[in-house]
C-alpha cells in the first residue's frame, strides 16, 4: 500500500545523516514513464521554504520525472544559500537519474532556520538512487516522518487494472491553504497533467482542506500527483477524481489521527447551511476553538463552547434556531437546551459533532483533534 504500487514508479528511503536520531531522512520517487504528468498544490501562507518555490517553477509545464524529499530540515529562511542547496539536490537526482533537473521535484520539512548540509543531502541522493525499487514504497514513507508517530500509506485498485497510491506525513501544524503537509500520490493510469491538476484540487479541496487540527499553517506544505500512464489504460476523467479523492481522504484522516499528543479525533459536519462556504466557515471556527478542544480533551460535552464559536462566524443563520448533536445525544435545540449533557459519553476517541444551521441545503464536515497537555509539551521543546 504505497506510492510504488501503480506500475511505473520506483522509491528509496535512506538515512542520509540529516536527522540526529539517525533515523531515515531522505526519501527518493522515480516516476519510469512512458508518461511523467503532474500536478501540485502548495501552502498559501506568503512564507514559502526553499523548495516550495523551487518545486512551484519545475510544475508548471506539468511534466516531472521524480521526487526527492528529506526530514530534518524545513530548508525555510535561509536565504540564497539555501535556495541553492535546493537546487543542487535537485541537480543531484538529475545526474543520478539522467533526468532533467527542471523535472525533478524537491520537499523539505523539519525546524525553520537551519541550513542543510548539502554534501549530506547529495550523499543521500546516491544512496537513495542506487536503492530504487518498486519494493522500497514503505521506506520512502518512513524517510519523511517528522514528529509522526506512524508511516502513512494509502492505495485505491481500480478493477479495471490501474491504481492509485500515496504516501504522506504530517502530525501537527495541520491546517489548510491549498494543501496540507507532505503529500506524494501516484498513479498509472494514462492521464494528461491538466486532468491530474483538475482531480488534485477537487480532492484536496474536500480533504485535506477539512483538516484542521491546530489552525497552524506550514510554509512547506505541498501535494504532488504523478502520473506514469504504464497501465496503459485511461479512464474516465471522474474515475480517476474519485479515486484520487479516495486515497486524499485516507492520507488526510491518518494525519488527523497523529495529530500531535491528540486523545480525541473530532469530525464537525456542519448541514442545512445557506452555502457550503457558510458551512466550512462554522466548521472552521468550531475546529479552532481552544475552548471545545480543551473540553472535550476532557470528555466534557459543553455545547455552550460549539455556539459561542458558530456565533463568531459572518454565516447566515438565525442564532436561535440552531440545533447541536454530540455523539448522537440532540443536546440543544433552536436556542434552549434538549436533552441532558450528562447523555453523551465522550470515551471513546471517535467524536461527532453535528451542527445544523437551519438555514438552507448545503453541508460540509471539518476534521480536528481535540488539544492535550502532550500537544503543548511537545510543540515546547521543537527546536531542543
Amino acid at each position: 500500500m504505497t506510492v510504488t504500487t501503480p506500475k511505473g514508479f520506483v522509491a528509496a528511503g535512506v538515512r542520509a545523516g540529516i536527522k540526529k536520531s539517525g533515523n531515515r531522512d531522505l526519501a527518493l520517487v522515480q516516476n519510469l514513464g512512458p508518461m511523467n504528468s503532474a500536478a501540485a498544490v502548495f501552502t498559501s501562507n506568503r512564507c514559502q521554504a526553499n523548495p516550495i518555490m523551487w518545486s512551484k517553477q519545475v510544475i508548471v509545464d506539468g511534466q516531472v520525472s521524480a521526487i526527492v524529499l528529506n526530514s530534518g530540515g524545513a530548508n525555510c529562511y535561509t536565504g540564497p544559500q539555501g535556495f541553492q542547496v535546493t537546487h543542487k539536490t535537485a541537480e543531484a537526482v538529475a545526474e543520478r537519474l539522467s533526468i532533467s533537473a527542471g523535472d525533478v521535484l524537491v520537499c523539505s520539512t523539519g525546524l525553520i532556520g537551519e541550513q542543510l548540509d548539502v554534501n549530506k543531502l547529495v550523499d543521500g541522493v546516491e544512496l537513495a538512487a542506487a536503492e530504487l525499487s518498486s519494493d522500497n514504497g514503505q521506506l520512502a514513507a518512513e524517510a519523511i516522518m517528522t514528529t509522526d508517530s506512524v508511516s502513512k500509506t494509502a492505495v485505491f485498485e481500480s478493477a479495471h487494472g490501474w491504481s492509485v497510491g500515496g504516501m504522506a506525513k504530517g502530525a501537527g501544524m495541520l491546517a489548510p491553504g491549498l494543501a496540507t503537509m507532505l503529500v506524494v500520490i501516484t498513479t498509472d493510469a494514462v492521464a494528461s497533467s491538466q486532468d491530474l491538476d483538475r482531480a488534485l484540487r477537487a480532492a484536496t479541496r474536500v480533504t485535506f482542506d477539512r483538516l484542521d487540527s491546530d489552525g497552524c499553517m506550514s510554509t512547506n506544505d505541498q501535494v504532488t500527483l504523478m502520473a506514469s500512464g504504464a497501465s496503459g489504460i485511461a479512464p474516465a476523467f471522474d474515475e480517476l477524481a474519485a479515486a484520487v479523492k479516495n486515497v486524499s481522504q485516507s492520507l488526510a484522516l491518518q494525519l488527523l489521527r497523529d495529530a500531535e499528543g491528540s486523545s480525541h479525533d473530532i469530525a464537525i459536519r456542519v448541514s442545512k447551511a445557506a452555502s457550503e462556504d457558510d458551512a466550512v466557515k462554522v466548521g472552521r471556527s468550531v475546529a479552532r476553538n481552544n475552548l471545545f478542544k480543551a473540553a472535550i480533551y476532557g470528555n466534557d460535552p459543553n455545547w455552550g463552547r460549539i455556539l459561542a464559536a458558530v456565533g463568531v462566524t459572518d454565516a447566515a443563520f438565525d442564532p436561535y434556531d440552531i440545533d447541536v448533536v454530540i455523539n448522537g445525544i440532540s443536546v440543544s435545540r433552536k436556542g434552549m437546551p434538549d436533552q441532558s449533557r450528562d447523555l453523551v459519553d465522550l470515551t471513546a476517541r471517535e467524536v461527532a459533532i453535528d451542527i445544523v444551521l437551519n438555514a438552507g441545503e448545503h453541508e460540509a464536515t471539518v476534521f480536528t483533534n481535540d488539544l492535550t497537555h502532550e500537544y503543548v509539551t511537545e510543540n515546547s521543546a521543537y527546536s531542543s
